[in-house]
């Protein structure tokens, strides 16, 4: 039966493929996920997949795909294309081929980030790693089983999302999914996350803590410093005392090396927004921004408690903090003002450890292998939305990829053409494995 399935799956078409992602990435300039700028229209790419999988459908009469196209918002909607299997209850399915991309500069590139191009095994464009190859990849999956129709016990369900790189507007993408109860059906057997790189099941990934320190001080003359408070310097020292704080109460876990964090949980800023003034004002503002990466033996809810008691206990203690010269202060008790912070979050996520004992696992380790000629899994602390609460709810969620993780939201971005042929073989391993 395994080689039967194998059969009728076969190979991935390199012509068709190659044909779908190059309309994929010519959408590219318009699924760039950056608002309020930049909001993407997914329904860019779901035309171009149901054009791939309506002649196979029950839509259209052609074939036993069921497709659903589910909308949120005007322009941003999801597909769910379904292969019936014959054992009710039974489903495998691969999900989190997301139709947004990050932004892309076609000036910093060395090509047209929102055209492929193709040099040798190489193919260029923004989102051939992130997520635009995988979605061809597994639409090509789908079409095959459409077209080929093998007996398949397991019911297999492709889920391609809207609004994975940004979560400020919610209620788009899987979120909207789950809370409808879209992918419950899905719990029935493994659920392959297919979003992360380099053909290697991805065991671990890290929560994420958006976050932002508004720093308050007296803007003033910087010839009469005695008179200010340097909110650039109170900014500096507290953001140092924060992150001392941190790392002492989240210090490498144990079962980091069990996963193979490449790190343990981290915060640093990344941005600094200073509302601007002349070179001799002494800034009276100033706010610095930055994230958690959380690995996920923490909670993301405790550390974010952890945050706000560290703010608060500066704030009451704040002229303990050290100062950068004879005249530098955060008090100045003649005019009775403080300094101050306020530390807010955007929305947070959460890491997953996924189930090392589970048989979606085991499966995915052993298609690897077949194909691959070996298998390491690794963790990373980048964040992947939802499915620590996909896990949370039951569902056995596994994650794999087959972009580079040299080229995620990179510059220059592309895949080979040989890793996306190695993942379309790892699904088809995974399909026939579940009939055994």
């Amino acid at each position: 039966m395994a080689t039967t399935v194998k059969q009728a799956i076969g190979t991935l078409n390199q012509d068709s493929f190659i044909s779908l992602l190059r309309k994929l990435i010519g959408e590219a300039k318009y699924l760039q996920n950056n608002p309020p700028e930049l909001i993407p229209e997914e329904d860019r790419v779901v035309n171009h997949l149901l054009e791939s999988l309506l002649p196979f459908s029950t839509s259209t009469g052609g074939g036993p795909l069921v497709v659903k196209h589910v909308t949120y918002l005007p322009r941003r909607g999801n597909l769910i294309v379904e292969y019936p299997g014959t054992e009710e209850g039974k489903v495998v399915s691969f999900v989190g081929c997301h139709m947004d991309v990050v932004t892309a500069n076609p000036s910093e590139w060395d090509f047209d980030p929102f055209s492929l191009s193709i040099d040798g095994d190489k193919l260029h464009g923004r989102g051939t790693t992130d997520c635009l190859g995988h979605v061809a990849l597994v639409t090509e999956l789908m079409r095959k089983l459409g077209e080929t129709k093998p007996k398949l016990k397991s019911t297999v369900v492709a889920v391609f999302i809207a609004s994975e790189e940004n979560s400020s507007i919610p209620g788009v993408g899987v979120d909207a999914l789950v809370k409808d109860g879209l992918l419950d059906k899905l719990k029935g057997g493994p659920l392959f996350w297919i979003d992360t790189a380099d053909k290697q099941p991805c065991i671990g990934t890290g929560g994420m803590i958006p976050w932002k320190l508004h720093v308050t001080g007296k803007l003033f003359h910087s010839g009469l410093a005695h008179k200010a408070i340097n909110a650039m310097e109170l900014a500096m020292e507290a953001s140092k005392e924060i992150q001392f704080r941190f790392y002492r109460d989240f210090p490498p876990h144990p079962k980091e090396q069990v996963y193979g964090f490449a790190t343990p949980s981290t915060m640093k800023p990344t941005q600094w927004i200073y509302p601007g003034g002349g070179i001799n004002q002494i800034p009276g503002d100033c706010t610095v921004s930055g994230d958690v990466r959380l690995t996920p033996f923490y909670s993301v809810t405790d550390c974010m408690k952890k945050l706000r008691e560290y703010v608060d206990d500066i704030n009451a203690n704040i002229e303990k903090l050290p100062t950068r010269g004879p005249v530098s202060k955060y008090v100045l008790p003649d005019e009775n003002l403080r300094g101050s912070l306020t530390i807010t979050f955007d929305e947070a996520m959460s890491g997953v450890a996924c189930d090392l004992n589970s048989h979606g696992f085991h499966v995915l380790c052993k298609a690897t292998e077949e194909v691959v000629g070996h298998v390491k899994p690794y963790s990373i602390t980048g964040s992947l939305p939802l499915i620590r609460e996909l896990q949370d709810e039951g569902f056995d969620v596994q994650t794999a990829g087959y972009g580079l993780t040299a080229t995620y939201h990179a510059k220059n971005e592309y895949c080979l053409l040989s890793d996306m042929c190695q993942g379309y073989l790892v699904f088809a391993s995974i399909i026939s494995q579940l009939e055994e």
